[in-house]
This record gives C-alpha cells, sequence and structure tokens, in this order.
C-alpha cells in the first residue's frame, strides 16, 4: 500500500470536512444522497460513453495501482542483465533459453526467444517496439477513463445544482425550504469539483507516472536485449543501462 497517496487523499477530505466546521456549518449537509449519485452515475454514463466498457473496465482495474507503490526495479534489473550479457558471451544465446520461464514479464519472455531464435538485431528491435507501442497505447486509453471522469463531474455537479435550484423554486410558496433547499443545490457542485480535484484527475496523473516508468523500463530491456544481440561486453552493456537511471532521476 502506498500510505503516502492514501494520506494524501484523506488529508484532502479532512480539509474540506474541518473547513466546514471552522465556519459553523453542519457536517451532514455535506452528506445528501441525491446529489452523489446525479454526479457519480452522470460522471460514470459520460465516461463510458466516451471510452467504451472495455476501457472503462481496465481503468477500474487500474484503480489498485494508484495507491500501491511502484518497486525500484533498477538494481535487480541490471544485475538480471548483467548476467544474461554474461552467460550470452560465454556459453552462447542458447543457454539463455533456460531464463525464458524464470521470468512472469511476457515482454522479457518474448525479447529473450528473439534472442534465442537468432532473430536479427534489426527485426528484434522492431519488433519490440511494436510491442512497447502497443503497450502504451492500451494503458493511455485505460487511464483516460480517469481524465474523463475529472473533466466531466464539476460539469454533472452543475447540472445537479441546478436540478436541485429547480426544486427549490418549485418550493417558493414554502419560505423554509429555500435556504436548506439551496445549500443542498450546491452540495453537488462540492461532490463534482471535489471528486474531480481530490480523486479523479490526481489517480489518472500518478498512473500516468506509473506508465511512464514502465515505458522506460520496457526500452532500457529492449535496448538490452538489441546489445546482448550484437554481443557487446556485459560491463558496457551495464553501463549503458545505468544510464537509464540518470535518465529518470
Amino acid at each position: 500500500m502506498d500510505w503516502g497517496s492514501l494520506a494524501g487523499l484523506v488529508l484532502g477530505l479532512a480539509a474540506i470536512i474541518l473547513g466546514q466546521w471552522v465556519e459553523g456549518g453542519q457536517i451532514g449537509s455535506l452528506v445528501q444522497p441525491a446529489p452523489l449519485v446525479i454526479v457519480l452515475g452522470g460522471t460514470l454514463g459520460a465516461v463510458l460513453l466516451q471510452n467504451g466498457l472495455v476501457n472503462l473496465v481496465r481503468g477500474v482495474r487500474l484503480l489498485r495501482s494508484a495507491f500501491v507503490p511502484q518497486a525500484d526495479f533498477y538494481p535487480a534489473l541490471i544485475t538480471t542483465i548483467h548476467a544474461w550479457s554474461t552467460t550470452a558471451r560465454m556459453e552462447g544465446f542458447l543457454k539463455l533459453d533456460s531464463h525464458i520461464n524464470a521470468h512472469p514479464d511476457p515482454f522479457i519472455a518474448k525479447g529473450l526467444r528473439l534472442v534465442v531464435d537468432g532473430i536479427e538485431p534489426q527485426k528484434t528491435r522492431d519488433i519490440l517496439d511494436i510491442d512497447i507501442s502497443s503497450y502504451e497505447r492500451e494503458q493511455r486509453l485505460a487511464i483516460k477513463v480517469w481524465d474523463a471522469a475529472g473533466g466531466y463531474a464539476p460539469t454533472i455537479g452543475i447540472l445537479g445544482a441546478v436540478l436541485g435550484l429547480i426544486h427549490v423554486m418549485e418550493n417558493l410558496a414554502d419560505p423554509l425550504m429555500l435556504g436548506r433547499g439551496i445549500a443542498v443545490a450546491f452540495v453537488s457542485t462540492i461532490y463534482g469539483v471535489g471528486l474531480a480535484n481530490l480523486v479523479f484527475l490526481p489517480i489518472a496523473n500518478k498512473l500516468k507516472r506509473h506508465l511512464q516508468l514502465e515505458i522506460l523500463k520496457r526500452e532500457m530491456l529492449a535496448d538490452a536485449f538489441l546489445c546482448i544481440k550484437q554481443g557487446e561486453h556485459p560491463n558496457l552493456i551495464q553501463e549503458r543501462m545505468s544510464s537509464y537511471w540518470h535518465r529518470d532521476h
């Protein structure tokens, strides 16, 4: 669990609730089921219409990644690449076959298989680049679900506020209903803007950062496979891989 991300979400929500309490407002006035249904339901419908069911499901599945810290893969990966290159240089490419099943990552398995099968370097690079591009495109479509939710939620919140004000106008004959009705109406705006800026957009940006690191990892692997295929010295490959760490920091 990424406790920093969770703490940020809790802190943002707590600040709003605390501000309401400091101003003398009732905390219960922020808890209104009708505005929540309007904002969440309307936003979900708009996102589904824009992105389709498949991308919506993928986007929801990515939610867990936003609250899980991404491990620092550099040290272990550089060590592993050095072991691959040493094995290939000293014992031949076929000896890498035993490493294929040791890694559950399909991208690593594909890269090692291309090296073992004797595919020429340029074709190997082309195949891996296509794989990286396809992965990035698929992930960005899923992340766009959260970007879209962040864009639609405030507008749906305003729509909910207008609906609430219509209800208020229908009860102008009852002065006691006016103040409470207006307050309830604007809760929709709070939900829309709050969810967009405290939940949806931060999640989208967090997922983009994770994707950026994953793409860098795959580019690093593709470069390593090409270097191994070309028979470069393991120490030179390790030095080359270390440059990727500096690119990201």
